[in-house]
């Protein structure tokens, strides 16, 4: 595993799932990751110097975008191996909310210290957890008991597999669509 401010490479492969442009990162490159789970680096080499975070594929490993839905694109085809250079995150960047929790928390202003004093991973934490659905009602369920938590004092979505918790558009189960 890299240590913070330690530069280490990440090479992995495009891959095309479900109109979504990512690279798979290789096995090795994950491992050098601190956890399997969501983690901040870095990145630069193939693209601008930017900082992202890794998703987990659900099988110890990560990916990332890079069809310009975040902060990456890369014009890259299907089956080409991309490298690049990366550095663990002391701070993680601000995630975006998606509308119903930013909605939500809005509904409820007693929150408002509440979700600012969170550090952004927990923030990213959050909204990962909200979305990690394609079920409209379980959605609406978790951003509710997101509000609930909050409410109660919670500063994490407690109780969910970090390593696990993907992008629903390009995983099924929990895991990476192969």
């Amino acid at each position: 595993m890299a240590a913070k401010g330690e530069a280490f490479e990440l090479t992995g492969i495009v891959r095309l799932i479900a109109d979504r442009r990512i690279v798979a990162f290789d096995q090795e490159s994950s491992d050098r990751l601190p956890g399997r789970g969501q983690v901040a680096v870095e990145l630069s080499g193939a693209c601008d110097t930017v900082t992202v975070v890794l998703d987990p594929d659900g099988r110890k490993g990560h990916w990332l975008s890079i069809d310009g839905s975040g902060p990456v694109d890369i014009d890259a085809e299907p089956g080409s191996k991309l490298a690049f250079t990366a550095q663990l995150c002391g701070s993680w960047p601000e995630t975006e909310v998606p509308g119903d929790l930013s909605a939500a928390l809005k509904d409820t202003p007693e929150l408002d210290g509440t979700w600012a004093g969170l550090t952004p991973m927990a923030r990213w934490e959050w909204v990962r957890w909200v979305g990690a659905t394609k079920n409209p009602q379980t959605r609406q369920r978790r951003v509710e008991v997101s509000i609930s938590k909050l409410l109660d004092g919670k500063r994490r979505p407690c109780c969910f597999d970090l390593s696990s918790c993907t992008d629903p558009e390009v995983a099924k189960g929990g895991k990476l669509i192969v």
